[in-house]
């Protein structure tokens, strides 16, 4: 676990001093700011636009900081070389595996929290109080674990831009991983129902963190749910590190 805890402290450090993450931060800060100006020129309810926006900013900019950030994790000890020095070392792949998604975690976590205070402090001042949108931001988080596992094993074997190229899409099919259900209705064949059932399965459903909709018109979400969807968002991120530490151990690099 040291071992673990080192290379995740480290990773942690070096995503800090990324300029593209405060990048992502200011502009995230700025929308959340903004939301109330925005609000004014939409039509609609200018509460529920500002929650809209404010839990939307947190989502997509906690997602370009998986991504972006994510992808270039291993790939930057291999063009810096460093790659030699950390294998020759007794440590293991997967330990190094699983220190830098544990690292990349923990900054984003930081960032939610940052935003996530933001948010609230600008709701205050706004006049509106809800604290049941804490559930869609606990529940982004988890959806962000995925969404960094994914980035993690495809760094593991692949560039930064093709790992972005699929991070991103898997990110698309997973909140569209539902449509494979619904086109499974209208077919007729058995082998094309099965290949339906086979793709939604295989992909993460990540719709299933998506609530912002129901928080922000009030919709009661169980406290079972959460549980549920968080269950199934560490779930997966294990899933996806366990097979990236594989593909990263049987790696080679001579």
């Amino acid at each position: 676990m040291r071992k673990i805890y080192s290379i995740a402290l480290n990773t942690f450090r070096e995503a800090v001093r990324d300029r593209i993450l405060y990048l992502l931060l200011v502009f995230s800060l700025l929308m959340i700011i903004c939301s109330r100006v925005i609000s004014l020129l939409t039509i609609g309810s200018e509460e529920k636009i500002v929650k809209d926006i404010g839990l939307s900013a947190i989502n997509i900019f906690s997602v370009l900081i998986a991504v972006f950030v994510g992808v270039g994790l291993v790939f930057k000890e291999i063009e810096k070389k460093t790659i030699y020095t950390i294998v020759s070392k007794p440590i293991e792949r997967y330990q190094f595996i699983v220190g830098k998604y544990l690292g990349l975690t923990a900054t984003i976590l930081i960032n939610m929290i940052i935003m996530t205070a933001v948010f609230y402090v600008v709701m205050v001042i706004q006049g509106y109080s809800d604290f049941n949108l804490g559930k869609a931001i606990i529940l982004t988080f988890f959806e962000i674990l995925v969404v960094t596992a994914v980035a993690v094993l495809f760094s593991s074997f692949s560039t930064p831009i093709l790992s972005s190229v699929f991070t991103v899409s898997i990110y698309i099919v997973g909140h569209l991983s539902w449509s494979f259900l619904l086109l499974r209705n209208y077919m007729k064949g058995a082998s094309g129902r099965a290949l339906c059932t086979f793709l939604y399965y295989i992909f993460p459903n990540l719709e299933y963190f998506n609530v912002r909709g129901d928080v922000v018109n009030k919709i009661a979400i169980e406290g079972g749910y959460i549980f549920f969807a968080a269950a199934y968002g560490i779930g997966w991120s294990l899933i996806l590190i366990i097979i990236a530490s594989i593909i990263f151990q049987n790696r080679n690099f001579n």
